[in-house]
């Protein structure tokens, strides 16, 4: 096979990879923006509300695991349409019920059948660590901070873009025509994906029928470092045997968990204890992860420069001031400066954690970013109905109070980036 043969290069890589996963990701936002017009003839409770908006996360977490230690068998290709093509599925079973029941007669009865669609719709959220996968393998070391930072930072728009965009959407053609085209762009996007985004070229030469070693040695010439050792499960067990894996899942799980669990609840809440109407939520909700998505690209490049555990000490020291005043400030202002200080800095973490992933977990990519990706990426599920928990205890107050969940975690947090720095200069095992 020659070079003309082979399919792509690291740029065409990347941003057919981030555009896949800026599809599958907008499904953060499948019911934050609409959870309280549904609301209205559901009668759910607060606990209830915040499980619907985490839903999506669970399986867009859990699924992280495999699917991203597939990577490291057959590259990110099989693994991303799989999981695009099941959230197509939880997106046609969510627009044939609003069709077929429409909104107006949904009861709490259909309650489950939400919760149902919403797992399979999360599915396209576990497209990040397949793309991390795939992406890694594309770029050598030294552009994996900027690599890695510019996918997750323009795929990470999705999920504040469509918190926008749903509410001028329901204004215009009502919820059951917005969940349609929806569906009509992921279907887009999928199609959009298949066409775009190669594997790296030594799945490409294995895929041809080449011995592995004959695999490595074109794909080196050809600018790729690094390179897959065993299989699927392989993958998994290494990662988790070494130590650093574990702080990155729970620093992970703070920022991005954190960010996924905002990006669902911050509708809810500017609605519920502002009172502000659904359009100007879904735009502060938007500015909130817009923002924490885009300043990953930078992120990443400062990464680069100064190593991932000072970006990481910096970053999180924002987070937690950014926690501590959106716990106690009672204005918008306040909440506004605290979340612009939460976006910052939880961005700003997830660029020095995946930074860390390669030159950690180097010998397993896809698999550390299985772990630090999925388990990570259970904050979005876990947090939101802990978050629902506070107004439940505390009324309207709770949604102020439940803030201090943040302030709890970062703190944990840079404990763990301590040990990091200590661990930074050992050999991993």
């Amino acid at each position: 096979m020659s070079r003309k043969d082979l399919q792509g290069t690291p740029n065409k890589g990347l941003i057919g990879t981030t555009l896949g996963f800026f599809v599958g990701f907008a499904a953060v936002s499948l019911f934050g923006p609409t959870a309280k017009l549904l609301d209205q003839t559901m009668m759910m409770t607060s606990l209830q509300l915040g499980l619907l908006v985490a839903m999506p996360n669970l399986t867009g977490s859990l699924l992280r695991i495999p699917f991203g230690a597939w990577v490291d068998t057959t590259g990110g290709r099989k693994p991303f349409l799989i999981l695009l093509a099941l959230s197509a599925v939880g997106m046609v079973g969510l627009a044939a019920l609003l069709g077929v029941v429409g909104p107006q007669n949904l009861t709490i009865d259909y309650y489950p059948l939400l919760l149902l669609f919403a797992l399979f719709s999360g599915c396209g959220i576990a497209t990040f660590s397949v793309g991390v996968g795939q992406v890694s393998y594309w770029f050598p070391k030294e552009k994996q901070g900027w690599a890695l930072g510019a996918y997750a930072g323009f795929g990470n728009i999705a999920p504040g873009l469509f918190s926008y965009l749903i509410p001028l959407l329901i204004g215009a053609i009502a919820i059951t025509g917005t969940y349609l085209v929806w569906l009509i762009f992921l279907l887009v996007g999928i199609f959009a994906y298949y066409k775009l985004a190669p594997n790296a070229y030594f799945f490409q030469l294995s895929s041809q029928n080449y011995s592995v070693e004959q695999a490595k040695k074109r794909a080196r010439s050809m600018g790729q470092e690094l390179f897959p050792q065993g299989g699927l499960w392989d993958g998994l067990i290494k990662a988790a045997k070494i130590r650093q894996t574990w702080p990155l899942v729970f620093i992970y799980f703070t920022t991005f968990g954190g960010f996924l669990a905002l990006t669902a609840w911050l509708p809810t809440y500017w609605q519920e204890y502002f009172g502000k109407p659904l359009a100007v939520a879904g735009g502060l909700t938007m500015l909130y992860s817009v923002l924490a998505s885009v300043i990953r690209v930078p992120g990443g490049i400062l990464a680069d420069r100064i190593g991932g555990v000072i970006t990481l000490v910096i970053s999180m020291l924002v987070s937690a001031v950014g926690a501590v005043i959106l716990s106690f400030g009672q204005s918008v202002t306040i909440a506004i400066i605290g979340l612009l200080l939460l976006a910052i800095g939880m961005g700003i973490s997830n660029a020095g954690v995946f930074k860390l992933v390669p030159q950690y977990i180097g010998e397993a990519v896809g698999g550390g970013a299985g772990w630090v990706g999925g388990l990570g990426a259970l904050g979005g599920f876990a947090l939101p109905p802990l978050m629902g928990l506070f107004v439940e205890i505390q009324g309207v107050a709770g949604y102020r109070n439940g803030f201090l969940i943040f302030v709890i975690l970062t703190v944990i947090s840079l404990g763990l980036i301590y040990m990091l720095k200590r661990q930074s200069k050992t050999t991993n095992t």
